[in-house]
């Protein structure tokens, strides 16, 4: 899309139902809506497989919220989930089903993908999963020494790096004592070095996580890791023992000297982000176990039920999604914050990172027509209570529209109570100074109280208005365990599939990352002193640059 191009609204009737409205309701302020509705956070709350959704302080009334509604029907969002949970291949552009949920269903489901049921494989890896994990917990599977593993390194990129890393940190509270967990993505050799200073090779275990094991970045890396491993003592034969493989690519994963019995494999309608239920997941069920694993699976598992099965105006990632579609087509709000009170989630905004803008980032609809209004908003955040004292200040006082997804245990994972009762303190404080603000009045009030004088105290006053109005919703699970992570992860999930029906993108496909792979591939041959290529000025360079640099 030109970015000049100027987006007309989709011209449907629930779509110009919601335009209307929000022409009458966009200048509402959140504090008269509770003031006038007592019941209003009742109204506006949801709990579902074990969280609370408090939606109450969104610029909505229940006119919004039914507009809503009126337009997911109109867009077939009902017809569109179950096409997904049925295994149709929704993933249009590359001819696929979509079914990560089917990677979390239990034993006894049946589910069909082409006519063949996929349950039977689904188990069989989670089970070979869940034994591998064990045996190295258990000190069953050892080095070539005969020493129990003590540190896992996964090298992966995209989706076989972001969800295990963010789950592991995650769930550090109920990881194995004697294992330490290492991601290793960028292919700048620095983030290999420093993991690779940190272990010793008769004690490290490697997981190599790539689906065709071709993707230059965790290749490169993973042959390096191989060159460090074989140069500290350890013979070709002992590869086997320290290095396994998640992967689709028999052929390569045995060239490169993994063992078929360690090669633990996925399907193709495993989406890359959508892939930490499969083999993908391994270091997370190394960390936690096959229990705390499948604790995990049962947490998705149960939101996927309710997203499945709860008629959508009581449906939490409906409404989730909704919201967001509501302010980003309507409000044309450009962004959307993730601020998780729990520094254990400090990974989990640069997740949804990639699940969010990754899916829905795109500007063309299914059948490739541009799209009529804006998509997915970018994504950011950092954990609370940190993000108070540096971006806050944007949130409560810059000219930029940000909701805000407050998410925060209720109890901690720690003996430090003190602070975890701080912690919600702020987090609550946080969604509710957003939405009251601070008026002129209340300014010149304080600070009249304080002794100021007048004038003073008058030219202060533009400063310390809080225009307040701004929306947040508050997401809270009863204790961040392996369970409850599951179900706020496929809690996301679902939000992002009911946005990309409502703006008509496919949500599973990601072709935007491969231009820039392309080019690279080129440009890398060249700095190694192949010919340059046919390059603008400015790419010609930078070229000549880097291979100054280099000689």
């Amino acid at each position: 899309m030109n970015p000049t191009t100027v987006l007309t609204h989709p011209v449907t009737p629930a779509w110009q139902a919601l335009a209307a409205h929000h022409a009458d309701i966009a200048e509402a302020q959140l504090r008269d809506l509770f003031k006038d509705d007592p019941q209003r956070f009742e109204r506006f709350c949801l709990r579902a497989a074990g969280l609370t959704l408090d939606y109450s302080k969104n610029r909505i009334t229940t006119d919004t919220v039914g507009h809503l509604l009126a337009l997911a029907r109109e867009r077939g969002l009902e017809a569109a989930r179950d096409a997904m949970f049925a295994g149709a291949h929704i993933n249009n552009t590359e001819d696929r089903a979509v079914l990560h949920t089917a990677l979390r269903n239990p034993a006894g489901s049946r589910v069909e993908v082409d006519g063949e049921d996929v349950m039977p494989a689904v188990l069989a890896v989670r089970k070979r999963v869940g034994d591998f994990a064990e045996a190295v917990r258990d000190g069953k599977w050892t080095g070539y020494t005969g020493e129990a593993v003590t540190d896992v390194v996964n090298i992966g990129i995209g989706g076989s790096d972001l969800g295990p890393a963010m789950a592991c940190e995650a769930l550090a509270a109920h990881g194995h004592p004697r294992l330490r967990m290492h991601f290793v993505s960028n292919v700048d050799g620095d983030q290999l070095a420093r993991v690779l200073a940190k272990v010793v090779p008769a004690r490290t275990l490697f997981i190599i996580a790539s689906k065709t094991f071709t993707t230059i970045e965790t290749m490169t890396n993973a042959a390096s890791a191989r060159a460090w491993f074989l140069a500290g003592g350890a013979s070709e034969q002992d590869i086997a023992r320290h290095f396994v493989a998640v992967s689709t690519n028999a052929a390569r994963v045995a060239e490169f000297g993994i063992a078929a019995d360690n090669m633990f494999g996925f399907w193709d309608w495993v989406g890359g982000r959508y892939s930490m239920w499969s083999a993908v997941g391994l270091p997370v069920a190394l960390y936690v176990g096959r229990e705390g694993f499948e604790a995990m699976l049962d947490g998705a598992h149960a939101m996927d039920r309710h997203f499945a099965e709860a008629p959508l105006e009581a449906n939490m990632p409906v409404i989730l999604a909704l919201l967001g579609v509501w302010y980003r087509s309507f409000f044309n709000a450009g962004s959307q914050c993730i601020a998780p009170y729990a520094q254990a989630l400090s990974r989990m905004p640069a997740y949804l990172q990639q699940l969010e803008m990754e899916s829905n980032g795109k500007s063309v609809t299914r059948d490739g027509q541009p799209v009529a209004s804006l998509t997915c908003p970018v994504v950011w955040g950092e954990p609370g209570t940190n993000g108070q004292h540096a971006f806050f200040q944007l949130l409560h006082q810059g000219t930029d529209l940000i909701p805000v997804d407050f998410i925060a245990p209720l109890k901690a994972s720690h003996g430090l109570p003190d602070h975890h009762r701080l912690l919600l303190a702020n987090c609550i404080a946080q969604s509710k100074a957003l939405m009251v603000g601070k008026t002129a009045a209340e300014v010149r009030a304080e600070l009249a109280a304080s002794g100021m004088d007048a004038d003073a105290a008058q030219a202060l006053v533009p400063h310390r208005v809080f225009p307040g109005n701004r929306p947040s919703n508050t997401l809270l699970m009863p204790e961040l365990s392996p369970r409850t992570l599951g179900t706020l992860i496929a809690l996301y999930e679902h939000k992002v599939f009911v946005q990309g029906v409502i703006w008509d993108v496919n949500s599973f496909d990601q072709w935007g990352v491969e231009l820039g792979k392309q080019i690279a591939t080129r440009i890398a041959g060249e700095l190694a002193g192949g010919p340059a290529g046919e390059h603008d000025a400015s790419t010609l360079g930078l070229i000549a640059m880097a291979r100054t640099s280099a000689s």
